[in-house]
């Protein structure tokens, strides 16, 4: 299958096939819009990003499916097509031997015989994008099993919540939107994480909400804002794809915090995909020891463990590449730790 299959590759089966929204058809036209060239084959859609200053790029196919050999191959002459230095694969496959969840079937048993399949072709551990685990929540239970099962603590900042009069509800205007820029930009710099452009949010807003709307398509992101004394304080991007529901971006004033806002933005996103009929809600990372992770792990979720990420070497300039690349992300942390450079968004 060479490239000119881009053009031939029908968009509704595509998506019927995308296990999650990374691997939509409009989140690869996004992709298109931040400058990205999209490259699709039957089997899914890889990101090219170009390295400043070298005719070389990377390559990156997230949250695609298990590996199979023949789509190794397809991937290796894509790399010679493209001088593309690798191939960063972070599949969508879970490797959990105790899944309990609704929705198993991205589950593999063979994760033995798919990493020596990897390593055969030329592929490598790599630096990850997703966190190599995540958590998910079983929404066929239901609601009061939910919130019964969350820990006390979680439970009563809900009901905090509720008590001082937050109000959490879907709001997709344009208003609301600006809100959520400003408040990424408040949490961007008051926490230190680095994180996407506001033209970046712009063009992801854009294709997965606006532009779907207007062709009279269910939108795959969703806006929950949380309001307090007249303010949105909280504001919650969510995806929706097949039968899950995700939390990729969240911000927050530091306003108010000690009304709990967050924790009923989460109940009522929880409830909010119960209402659409979904199965499972991924909350989109997971890093022991993290504020973060603290806060989700009052909802009681499952682990799951996926492959984990892996670099389909192509070019002798790898290994130096991950050198630089270890080197310029230990500088930019450090200068924020010293109080010398903040993120930008």
């Amino acid at each position: 299958m060479g490239l000119k299959t881009n053009k031939q590759i029908n968009k509704v089966r595509f998506n019927k096939l995308a296990t999650h929204p990374l691997q939509s058809w409009e989140w690869g036209e996004f992709r298109k819009k931040a400058g990205n060239e999209v490259v699709r084959f039957e089997f899914g859609q890889i990101t090219l990003h170009p390295l400043p200053l070298t005719n070389y790029q990377i390559g990156a196919f997230i949250k695609g499916p298990k590996p199979t050999a023949k789509m190794l191959t397809e991937l290796k002459k894509l790399a010679k097509e493209k001088n593309l230095i690798y191939i960063k694969l972070e599949p969508n496959v879970i490797v959990n031997s105790n899944l309990k969840s609704q929705d198993s079937k991205l589950q593999v048993k063979n994760k033995a015989s798919i990493i020596k399949m990897l390593k055969k072709s030329g592929a490598v551990p790599g630096r990850t994008l997703f966190t190599p685990t995540s958590f998910w929540l079983d929404l066929t239970k239901s609601e009061n099993e939910l919130f019964q099962s969350f820990h006390p603590k979680t439970r009563y900042n809900i009901r905090l919540a509720q008590r001082k009069g937050v109000e959490v509800l879907e709001d997709n205007s344009q208003t609301a939107f600006e809100r959520y820029l400003e408040l990424t930009k408040e949490t961007v710099k008051r926490q230190g994480f680095y994180a996407h452009t506001e033209k970046y949010h712009r063009l992801m807003w854009e294709t997965l909400h606006l532009e779907m709307i207007k062709a009279g398509k269910e939108p795959i992101a969703r806006l929950l804002t949380a309001r307090y004394k007249g303010q949105i304080i909280t504001t919650w991007i969510l995806f929706v794809w097949h039968d899950f529901l995700y939390y990729p971006y969240g911000a927050s004033s530091s306003q108010y915090k000690n009304v709990m806002a967050n924790n009923l933005v989460m109940w009522e996103a929880i409830r909010y995909g119960q209402r659409l009929k979904l199965k499972t809600f991924d909350l989109w990372g997971r890093e022991p020891g993290k504020g973060f992770t603290r806060f989700k792990e009052g909802y009681r979720p499952q682990v799951v463990e996926f492959l984990g990420t892996w670099d389909l070497v192509n070019s002798p300039l790898y290994y130096p590449y991950r050198l630089a690349e270890t080197f310029r992300w230990l500088i930019l942390r450090s200068k924020v730790r010293l109080g010398l450079s903040r993120p930008k968004f």
